[in-house]
């Protein structure tokens, strides 16, 4: 595998880095992380000509990861140049499908599972429900090979994201790219850093990712208590404060962002479903558990692929992005410590992440956590 990263800001391409020996002209794959005002068709289309082999794949974000710093209002370039492992890319949009599972259901059983080692998804972020793409992806994963990657950003504006295939930049669409043979060696890695607090309890009622009720009782009245002063700050005050979900008993419990309030309905809507029935636990931002998990998160991928990685895609939420603020960069610091500094990085601040919570788990929907995708071919 040969990299060549660059930055566009400013209006100038800059900090260009690249390996020896790499070829713009054998490059098969180009990662552009954008913000939103960036990802046009000239911008495209200059990329188009110059890597004119590959395929460039194109999203908006909530910040721009470009080694170990966030950016916005950028482009975070990443060519790559495969040299043993093929790759093969699916496009749905959802307004050909009745919902987001189908799309995610039907896009996958699409990809070719002969010598499929590992499928990267780039999502839109507004469109699509991201549980329920998760779900249909799943659903289609024959070979149970891993699946990670995010959904598009919108900085914190949550209005409209964009993902493109070369020229085709659209909302509603759906990348997956598959890496086959046996020289890929993906690693993977997902953690929060959250503390919970105060009881658990059940959801008795919700609607997809809308939820009414805890324990038979107003959810956002119970959240509100829990809050105190905080609740008067509602809903940014909300990122402060995400619930863990998960089934009865289980030992890895995912996270859940609050993306509004609806004080007529007494509901609260999140940024993935909670399935009725589910267990739910507040918690609160501890920054230094919040960066640690970023260390976390590359350690795992490392034990995981059991090589040092030649690339790290590093998927942060934007809700962490808000809450660490100024101290964001120092989660990616964090990875790059792990990863040395021959490692490229690029990423980007994103509406979810997707990932198995552990190693051979099925990949789910993620919220406020950092989550890391590592690639070598040996």
């Amino acid at each position: 595998m040969k990299i060549l990263q660059k930055l566009f800001r400013k209006n100038k391409w800059k900090d260009e880095r690249k390996e020896d020996g790499f070829s713009n002209e054998k490059a098969q794959l180009v990662l552009a992380f954008c913000g939103k005002e960036l990802l046009n068709s000239e911008n495209i289309d200059g990329l188009i000509k110059e890597y004119p082999n590959a395929t460039v794949i194109s999203a908006t974000t909530s910040g721009e990861v470009f080694d170990d710093c966030m950016y916005d209002s950028s482009i975070s370039l990443t060519a790559i140049e495969l040299e043993k492992t093929e790759i093969k890319i699916k496009l749905g949009n959802i307004n050909s499908y009745k919902n987001s599972n189908e799309l995610g259901s039907n896009l996958m059983a699409e990809v070719d599972k002969e010598g499929l080692q590992y499928v990267m998804v780039i999502s839109d972020g507004n469109l699509i429900n991201g549980s329920e793409l998760v779900e249909g992806i799943r659903s289609s994963n024959s070979t149970n090979v891993l699946i990670t990657g995010g959904l598009a950003g919108d900085g914190a504006r949550f209005e409209s994201t964009l993902v493109g295939v070369n020229e085709d930049i659209k909302e509603g669409n759906v990348v997956l790219i598959g890496f086959y043979g046996e020289s890929i060696r993906v690693g993977h890695g997902s953690l929060g850093g959250w503390d919970a607090f105060g009881h658990e309890r059940t959801i008795t009622k919700a609607e997809k990712n809308v939820l009414f009720e805890l324990d038979g009782k107003s959810a956002l009245k119970l959240y509100k208590e829990y809050l105190g002063d905080y609740a008067a700050e509602l809903p940014s005050s909300a990122l402060l404060f995400p619930l863990s979900i998960g089934a009865e008993g289980d030992a890895v419990k995912n996270v859940r962002t609050i993306l509004s309030i609806d004080e007529e309905n007494q509901s609260m809507t999140f940024a993935g479903n909670m399935p009725v029935g589910s267990k739910v636990r507040l918690m609160k931002a501890n920054f230094d558990k919040l960066i640690d998990a970023a260390s976390g998160a590359a350690e795992s991928a490392l034990d995981i692929s059991k090589t040092k990685p030649e690339l790290a895609i590093l998927i942060s939420c934007v809700g962490r992005k808000l809450v660490l603020n100024e101290r964001v960069e120092e989660e990616l610091e964090r990875a790059k410590s792990i990863f040395g500094d021959d490692a490229f990085l690029t990423g980007f601040y994103s509406y979810g992440e997707i990932s198995p919570m552990i190693e051979r788990a099925k990949c789910e929907l993620m919220n406020q956590t950092m989550t890391i995708t590592t690639l070598t071919e040996i």
